[in-house]
């Protein structure tokens, strides 16, 4: 019992010594009372200021990207950024989980190689903080803001943690809009949301870089928007060329300060064993990209499908956050129809007449129907071929590959590829084409005519060049 009361007694000592150094003659009642934020703080990304001389602990595992810190006291709060002392390249760990016994499990935001165990590690006292502002456009930087395009440094004096809560829920914008792309495909079938999320799903090769640099490219010609490419896992690889290019089909203008265009290429190693919070970790990220009062973040996500199957965990994970999915299929790049996007697979949330208005909507669900109907026919014409359907079934077959085709789009990121001029159909233009297709009034012309162009009154030009050719 002696033993017991002088124990009781040492932390009665420490309590009342710790709360004597919050501030002379407060009262432990005053004390809690004057941090109520910190008693009821919903969840708390910004760690407590650093402390004049920084907390270190010492390396006592590395596994891969994964390494373990043990520290005597002070430990850090989870994502909060350690470095690793004496290495002549910055390494940065970000604390991800705390595992007991005053050890934490980090993660290495850059190659684990030459750490070794008992080397100091240092709290820098909050999250990873990077570069903001003007000086940031039409540079690359990696994941801890450091700039890795051989620019120099970037001069800007702001930063922010790239951890942050979700704007609160009054500040949030009701108000729903479309984004125009100025791809005919997109705008008409499945168009995009100001301030929503949006997901590209394809498999290997069909397409999904190529349109998210075409929607770059769009954004900042057409809306004067700011753009931010961010690459994760191996999508960091198609950085350095997505840059370049770029650069050659003047989409970032280094001569022009005022670039719109900034690429952050973050490489974060694969979190291997930390599969059952994917879900929550998505939803902690998604909630971050929104409309508010100030403004909107539209979020373009290329999601590989493995094996073109969309059930994969990977894509079904995401498709609840979405508002709007643009589904590329391999089929339709092999017929050589650019961009591959499925029309009959690719959805949106503000496909709705009191949204893009009636007139939008009809067209488009009529369009749906007669694509739907050509795809029915499909067997029928593989076996029996095109003479044995009725003349309305003709008539859909005709226009439904008319319609097909139209919907194909030259690219101005592509033109090297395609060799076709890229071109930026308004949406009026968009429903003005598809309405005239669907009225019949196009008829009479050749497929070919439909083929990579923009407006429908290229289709006209251009078939009037092909009787040209064969007159």
């Amino acid at each position: 019992p002696s033993a017991i009361l002088t124990m009781l007694g040492a932390v009665g000592r420490c309590c009342t010594g710790a709360l004597q150094a919050l501030k002379p003659g407060v009262t432990p009642l005053k004390a809690f009372n004057g941090a109520p934020a910190a008693l009821f703080s919903r969840r708390d990304y910004a760690a407590p200021a650093a402390a004049a001389a920084a907390a270190s602990g010492r390396i006592v595992a590395v596994i891969g990207a994964v390494v373990d810190v043990q520290f005597d006291e002070d430990l850090p709060p989870i994502l909060n950024a350690l470095e690793v002392a004496g290495r002549d390249t910055r390494l940065v760990l970000e604390v991800a989980q705390h595992l007991g016994e005053n050890t934490v499990r980090t993660i290495a935001m850059d190659g684990t190689e030459g750490l070794v165990r008992g080397q100091k590690v240092l709290d820098t006292g909050a999250p990873i903080r990077i570069p903001v502002g003007p000086e940031t456009l039409g540079r690359i930087m990696n994941v801890i803001g450091e700039p890795i395009d051989e620019r120099g440094p970037i001069t800007t004096k702001q930063t922010a943690p790239i951890h942050a809560e979700a704007p609160e829920f009054k500040d949030m914008s009701v108000e729903q809009e479309i984004l125009v792309t100025g791809i005919k495909v997109v705008d008409l079938l499945a168009p995009y949301a100001k301030g929503g999320k949006i997901g590209l799903f394809g498999g290997a090769g069909v397409g999904k870089t190529v349109l998210i640099m075409e929607l770059i490219n769009n954004v900042a010609k057409a809306h004067g928007g700011y753009s931010v490419f961010a690459g994760v896992g191996e999508r960091t690889r198609e950085g350095n060329d997505l840059y370049h290019e770029m650069i050659e089909s003047g989409v970032i203008n280094l001569k022009d300060t005022t670039s719109k265009v900034s690429a952050l290429l973050g490489r974060i190693p694969s979190a291997v064993g930390y599969q059952p919070t994917l879900a929550t970790d998505m939803g902690t990220m998604q909630e971050r990209i929104t409309t508010t009062k100030k403004g909107s973040i539209t979020s373009v996500q290329a999601i590989y499908v493995p094996a073109d199957d969309l059930t994969d965990p990977a894509p079904a994970t995401t498709f609840a956050h979405l508002d709007a999915t643009t589904v590329l299929s391999r089929a339709i790049a092999e017929l050589g129809i650019y961009p591959a996007v499925d029309p009959l697979d690719s959805t949106s949330r503000i496909m709705d007449p009191h949204i893009v208005g009636s007139e939008h909507y009809d067209i488009a669900r009529g369009i749906q129907k007669i694509l739907q109907d050509y795809k029915s026919l499909q067997d029928i014409i593989a076996i029996l071929g095109m003479d044995e359907l009725s003349e309305e079934d003709k008539l859909t077959v005709s226009r439904a590959r008319k319609i097909q085709r139209f919907l194909s789009q030259p690219f101005q990121v592509a033109e090297v590829f395609t060799g076709h001029l890229g071109k930026l159909v308004p949406l009026k233009d968009t429903i003005k084409g598809f309405k005239a297709i669907l009225g019949g009034e196009y008829d009479a012309l050749p497929e070919q005519a439909f083929y990579m162009v923009g407006s429908i009154e290229e289709v006209v030009q251009k078939a009037e060049k092909l009787a040209e050719e064969h007159s």
